[in-house]
């Protein structure tokens, strides 16, 4: 089990020196302090402590005060100190969304990208959903439904059809279609599935592992054909498992790939019989 990070750690993910994340967190045990009192406590140059205390003033980590010829510094509560980089950051961050877009030239379609970074993965998911304008299929187990819902949720109010495969009960307020076969896929299958395909333009597919704390493989393309080809071999899916769902289909399993279990999946669950090609 990974160890919880540190104040000083945490601070430093948020773009603070070291020095600096020292002094913010000794003011937060204690203040005010001294530029003096705090070189003595850290065992820094009062020079250095001095150009560290300025500097988290104009962050707004901390408020020196002038007094009988010294000045003293206190500590900024956290909630304070954090509400105002956050809105420091969305600054900053739509800036910098204004100044690229005016520079991007989009490159050429027919792209097919590996993604490694589950982080990633789910970004360019939920750009995807974000993206889309008339439709959208999916085939998620539940760990990425869980953590993709929110977004197609929000596609589906704003009219984007969606339809999907799902591996159990959903009250999703989209389309949703149990997928054949749905206690095999979860047991056998060599971990969570995640596939999006948005206006048959662009698609990602991954495979997160059970735990759900890694990519296993991950796929990003916005080739026309390939996206094209997803989404018809995915609406079949979908399709077939609503014909099962219903009852219809004259007993026909259909050529879907859990209902047929071809060779390939039987490598790739593990249960290849005799005369399966290695």
């Amino acid at each position: 089990m990974a160890s919880e990070p540190s104040p000083e750690q945490t601070l430093a993910a948020l773009g603070f020196t070291e020095l600096e994340t020292r002094i913010y967190v000794a003011l937060l045990r204690r203040s005010p302090q001294t530029g003096y009192g705090l070189s003595k406590t850290l065992g820094k140059a009062p020079a250095n402590i001095y150009q560290a205390l300025a500097a988290l003033s104009l962050k707004g980590a901390v408020l020196l005060e002038e007094a009988g010829g010294s000045r003293s510094a206190s500590a900024v509560a956290p909630d304070e100190l954090l509400a105002r980089l956050g809105r420091r950051f969305e600054a900053s961050r739509d800036a910098a969304a204004d100044a690229l877009a005016r520079v991007h030239v989009p490159t050429s379609q027919n792209r097919l990208f590996q993604i490694q970074d589950l982080d990633q993965f789910y970004a360019r998911a939920e750009a995807l959903i974000g993206q889309a304008s008339e439709t959208l299929l999916f085939d998620l187990f539940p760990g990425p439904l869980h953590r993709l819902r929110a977004s197609l949720e929000r596609a589906h109010r704003r009219g984007v059809r969606i339809a999907g495969l799902v591996y159990e009960p959903t009250d999703a307020a989209f389309l949703t279609s149990l997928a054949a076969r749905a206690a095999f896929a979860l047991e056998r299958w060599p971990g969570q599935q995640a596939t999006i395909v948005a206006d048959a333009s662009e698609y990602v597919l991954g495979l997160v592992a059970h735990d759900g704390t890694q990519l296993l493989h991950g796929l990003w393309s916005d080739s026309p054909y390939l996206s094209c080809m997803q989404h018809s071999g995915l609406s079949a899916e979908i399709e077939l498992g609503a014909l099962a769902a219903r009852g219809t289909g004259d007993g026909y399993a259909g050529p879907g790939l859990l209902a047929t279990m071809p060779p390939g999946l039987r490598r790739l669950t593990g249960i290849a019989t005799e005369g399966d090609n290695p």
